[in-house]
């Protein structure tokens, strides 16, 4: 049985594959176009993507009727058509906690960066433009005291909380589903108004999609931060480049619609804008661990056996 990999994978997890006894082929390179990507799902059984990759029902009929399982290296499933997979009879499986202790530290990361600055501080001494110091340099943001609101309380939202009450933060919440937290949860309308910070960690669905349009941007507290770790569509663009200009403090964001964001995008030129390239669950150990998840649930399936975490 063949095996396309979308992507390399850091570890040993593809080793895993080929000690199976299946034909593993692996795209190498940074990008895979999608003329690329069907010809290569051509006769594969299994199948592990990225979220670099749509996997709709065209790539889906390309791969043929033996395409058993796609094993998402990502929590998120919004790339793959979950509806053409479930009429096809083909497994979808993901990565679950895996990657939530990391993503729940770059999203402090983003926070302290926009917060104080720290982005256009490099800048400012890297560029020799440190000449002297002075008190109203690059002042920032002080956290304690000011209100952290989560937009989906899942396991990254809550490991986001328990991190900033470290800094002193109040946390404040909306969810999906209730949840017994020893925090207060506000409908999503009065947590724009009461957040100071506001941090987005719920899954890109039609109902998520761009959220965060203008009229919540505006409706923010002016001075207010926000942050995305989550999915980019979750928030409109355009509108946000708006809002950076006078009403937010700031943005940190780990994804963006689209994404990747092109050379000489607006968000890029905004001092108060900092954007990171997806690298929520860049960690050598995280990386490693969703890549042998994804194995183990791909090996599963195709061993007719139940996998650990599916979807589909």
């Amino acid at each position: 049985m063949k095996v396309f990999v979308t992507r390399t994978l850091p570890g040993e997890a593809l080793h895993r594959l080929r000690t199976a006894g299946l034909t593993v082929e692996v795209h190498e390179g940074l990008f895979l176009p999608r003329e690329a990507l069907l010809r290569k799902v051509e006769g594969a059984s299994g199948l592990i993507p990225t979220v670099e990759d749509r996997i709709d029902a065209e790539v889906m009929d390309r791969a043929g009727p033996g395409l058993k399982v796609i094993a998402c290296y990502s929590v998120g499933v919004d790339h793959v058509d979950l509806e053409a997979a479930r009429e096809r009879g083909i497994r979808v499986t993901h990565t679950p906690n895996v990657l939530t202790q990391a993503t729940a530290d770059l999203t402090l990361a983003l926070l302290l960066a926009v917060a104080r600055r720290v982005v256009e501080g490099v800048d400012y001494a890297r560029e020799g433009r440190w000449q002297a110091w002075h008190p109203e340099l690059l002042l920032g943001l002080d956290l304690e005291g000011l209100t952290l609101g989560i937009v989906g309380m899942g396991r990254i939202g809550q490991a986001v909380a328990k991190r900033a009450e470290a800094f002193g933060l109040r946390i404040a919440y909306t969810s999906q589903r209730e949840k017994p937290l020893p925090y207060p949860f506000l409908p999503l309308e009065e947590l724009i108004l009461e957040a100071d910070i506001l941090s987005l960690h719920t899954p890109l669905t039609p109902e998520t999609h761009r959220l965060m349009d203008r009229k919540r941007l505006f409706a923010m507290k002016k001075g207010a931060i926000l942050l995305n770790t989550a999915r980019g569509a979750l928030v409109d663009t355009e509108a946000l480049v708006e809002a950076l200009k006078g009403h937010l403090f700031g943005a940190g964001l780990d994804v963006t619609d689209p994404e990747p964001l092109p050379p000489g995008h607006p968000l890029y030129a905004l001092p108060n804008a900092v954007v990171t390239p997806h690298i929520g669950s860049a960690g050598k150990r995280t990386r490693a661990r969703m890549a042998e998840v994804a194995v183990e649930n791909l090996l599963a399936v195709l061993e007719g056996k139940e996998p650990p975490n599916p979807v589909v």
